[in-house]
């Protein structure tokens, strides 16, 4: 069979799960069998994309595709000149915008397109909401649905997709660089008796963060030690931010954004935290347990798959932050019983979630579909 070639389009708006999880699929397909390029939207005042600079590293092509506001639909006649001026066989699209995009083009030009959802968003502004319930339509008019977790197959049949077109694969991520990064010595890991717990991830509506701050102010006029680490950005970081100037404790509280040092300051981290709403299979997570970093959460679809209580972790039911609260205590000051927890999140999510094996199962998918 002929090799394929495979654009991934994505309307990114920084570095985060879907983006990194775009070039752990590009990273470990197989170059004889597939070619995979990389399409990225271009919006205002967002024109350095670190996405775009990580794919370069690879061996496929890179298309920026500008646009003139946040929905430009002349995006899709631009896409359409990229697919059939470099052979495309498939399209495979990631978030919202670039489903309903994608999905247009690849109608336009006559290819086959493969959606994978990462997860919902739940969008105030009005305008954004009707985008996100257009880019869930648009799930009924892909070959083929890719979910990332089970959840989220649930949900994706409850917008009309036929069990012929809807796969399961396991996720799975490149933990190479936390693998070179654990053998490091770090010079920002705790010392004496200081505590830092952590969350990284976009600071958007379903990640919940102000449950986070609430556990920590809970707990911080208890302990004296522990101080609160949150990395990324978002549209409710401001808003976390004025909340933060509120508590009692807000100066053992940092906001650190985006960092390029994102995964020595994870390494740094004695108990990583999330109280998320809605999540896919968070690839933060996974990299915190590939870390050996302990883990309390709350127990939501998608965290359960990487995370199951007593065993590889603490999770605690949504919304319940008093008994969330004691999970942090449990997993910060008893530490034979975090790194019991610990090393086995570890070990699973090393052997259940590998980038090889997800890209052999998606390039399956690929050929099928080309085959017809």
């Amino acid at each position: 069979m002929k090799k394929l070639n495979v654009l991934q389009f994505i309307c990114s708006s920084g570095f985060y799960g879907a983006e990194r999880w775009v070039l752990a699929l590009a990273k470990y397909l197989n170059p004889e069998e597939v070619n995979c390029h990389l399409a990225v939207t271009i919006e205002p005042n967002n024109d350095e994309l670190k996405i775009v600079d990580e794919f370069n590293k690879l061996n496929g092509e890179v298309f920026q595709l500008p646009m003139s506001n946040r929905f430009d639909f002349k995006v899709v006649d631009k896409l359409v000149e990229v697919i059939k001026g470099n052979d495309i066989d498939v399209i495979h699209t990631h978030g919202y915008k670039s489903d309903i995009l994608g999905v247009l083009a690849a109608k336009k030009a006559g290819i086959k397109v493969v959606i994978t959802p990462h997860g919902f968003e739940t969008g105030i502004d009005f305008k954004l909401r009707c985008f996100i319930w257009l880019g869930c339509q648009a799930f009924r008019f892909a070959d083929i649905v890719v979910p990332l977790s089970k959840a989220l197959c649930d949900d994706v049949r409850g917008f009309g997709v036929k069990e012929n077109r809807l796969i399961y694969v396991q996720n799975g991520v490149d933990l190479s660089e936390v693998e070179e990064q654990k053998i490091k010595v770090n010079p920002l890991k705790s010392v004496g008796d200081h505590k830092r717990i952590g969350f990284v991830g976009q600071m958007i509506k379903r990640k919940n963060i102000k449950d986070i701050l609430d556990i920590f102010e809970s707990l911080a006029g208890k302990h004296l030690n522990i101080t609160l680490t949150l990395l990324g950005d978002g549209e409710s970081r401001v808003e976390l931010e004025e909340y933060t100037q509120t508590l009692a404790h807000k100066n053992r509280i940092e906001f650190l954004g985006f960092r390029d040092d994102r995964l020595e300051l994870l390494q740094s981290f004695d108990l990583f935290v999330m109280t998320s709403s809605l999540e896919g299979i968070p690839r933060c997570l996974m990299e915190a347990t590939a870390m050996g970093i302990p883990v309390a959460a709350y127990n939501i679809a998608g965290i359960d798959q990487l995370i199951e209580h007593e065993k590889t972790g603490l999770l605690a039911p949504f919304g319940e932050k008093e008994l969330l609260s004691s999970y942090w205590e449990e997993l910060l000051f008893n530490q034979e019983k975090a790194d019991k927890l610990s090393n086995a999140a570890c070990e699973f999510v090393n052997a259940n979630y590998s980038g090889k094996r997800m890209a052999s199962e998606y390039t399956e998918i690929f050929q099928d579909l080309v085959k017809g």
